[in-house]
């Protein structure tokens, strides 16, 4: 919360140090799990692709054989969902970005880096270091466990399968590394967000009050009290109330998904009817409307499914019928249909046409600021030095910072 107290500038310094390290601990990570594919652990076997033949690649989920390996699909694309929330933040910066239209697009191309790098390389790799029917990974994640520590961590199983046993301290401190960086980024998003909605006048006005860092300090405070929910796991079991909550944020996590490629779509025929070219936008989507249109209908998928084995009955307790997990992967849609129609009904809001919609409010302003950015870097000096290692950061390292 001091953090974010003292403005922006000061949230941006922090927040690009702790990303530094994180970096690092990717890194390092990455080369971790690589040597002990390749049987660079003190057992010095080598995986390989083992246990993609035995015992798998797709584990069964409360069921077995076909229908088992279906629900385990589908709930991996729901925990996958749950870790890629929030990519789409980096539209919330806009506003207080000094160029948007330069540094909101290598944004965005960063994020597209930073997942295939980060996420989808150390996916493989674990994959390839840890079975899904390691005993230790098991017993790390069961409902029946009041704290979640490293050992839940597949990174830990995979060097404890490899005969590494220095790995759960430093993967502990590691995790408190990410976990603050989270913190403290969401925390900027929540106090934005609010704050968006009280200047359109969709929430109390008192959240649209800024002290003289220009930070929204009673936005910023109510975000920081709805972090106390966290404490509730100390009373319930850390694992049952972190699988609740990872079910609540994907599930509004796939509905904004949903509602800005709808807003997207709807944006690319505006352009089309108003004849504004692609070459007027500081940047395009690669793959345009139909790629929109592809990932409504996947999202739209993975929301039906996300909450499907509620109908398959529970080996553990014998549940014919899971109701509490049916109502948290399905209580999302209620609430966002009931919110968006209720918005509908009581505020009155009409639907415009393409021809009609409104693609220039606010664009003056960006025009202006631009202006006056360019022209205060032409004028200032150039160092040749300074210029040569900003190529060369944009060009490999920065790819990931």
């Amino acid at each position: 919360m001091a953090i974010n107290f003292f403005g922006v500038g000061i949230f941006g310094e922090f927040e690009f140090w702790l990303s530094s390290i994180k970096v690092l601990i990717m890194l390092g990570l990455i080369v971790f799990t690589f040597v002990l594919a390749c049987g660079g652990g003190p057992q010095e076997s080598a995986p390989g692709f083992r246990y993609w033949t035995n015992p798998g690649a797709f584990a069964p989920y409360l069921a077995k054989g076909g229908p088992g390996r279906f629900l385990g699909f589908w709930n991996v694309l729901g925990s996958a969902s749950f870790s890629f929330n929030g990519a789409e933040l980096v539209g919330v910066t806009v506003g207080e970005a000094q160029n948007p239209r330069r540094a909101v697009p290598r944004a965005v191309k960063l994020t597209f880096f930073r997942i295939v790098f980060f996420y989808i390389i150390l996916i493989f790799l674990l994959g390839l270091n840890v079975p899904y029917n390691s005993p230790e990974l098991v017993s790390a994640n069961t409902f029946g466990a009041k704290t979640i520590s490293a050992k839940s961590s597949p990174f830990v199983v995979a060097a404890s399968l490899a005969g590494v046993s220095t790995v759960p301290d430093i993967i502990n401190v590691c995790l408190l590394v990410f976990t603050f960086s989270a913190a403290n980024s969401d925390l900027y998003i929540s106090t934005r967000a609010l704050y968006s909605l009280a200047i359109e006048g969709n929430a109390p006005r008192i959240f649209a009050h800024t002290n003289d860092r220009g930070v929204p300090i009673y936005s910023l405070t109510l975000s920081s009290l709805l972090a106390l929910i966290a404490f509730i796991s100390v009373d319930v079991g850390a694992f049952e109330t972190f699988q609740y909550f990872v079910s609540l944020v994907t599930i509004f996590g796939l509905l904004t998904w949903m509602a800005i490629l709808i807003s997207h779509i709807y944006f690319v025929r505006a352009r089309r009817a108003q004849v504004v070219p692609d070459t007027s936008l500081a940047y395009v989507s690669p793959f345009g409307i139909n790629g929109s249109f592809a990932a409504l209908i996947f999202a739209a998928v993975i929301l039906f499914f996300n909450g499907f084995s509620s109908f398959t009955p529970d080996p553990v307790t014998k549940e014919r019928f899971q109701w509490r997990n049916f109502i948290v992967n399905y209580i999302g849609v209620v609430i966002f249909v009931s919110m968006a129609a209720g918005y509908k009904y009581f505020v009155g809001t009409k639907v415009w046409s393409a021809h009609e919609a409104d693609l220039t409010s606010g664009k003056q302003k960006i025009d202006d600021d631009e202006a006056e950015f360019l022209a205060a870097e032409k004028a200032r000096p150039v160092n040749e030095t300074e210029e040569r290692i900003r190529r060369w950061y944009r060009l490999t390292i920065g790819h990931f910072f």
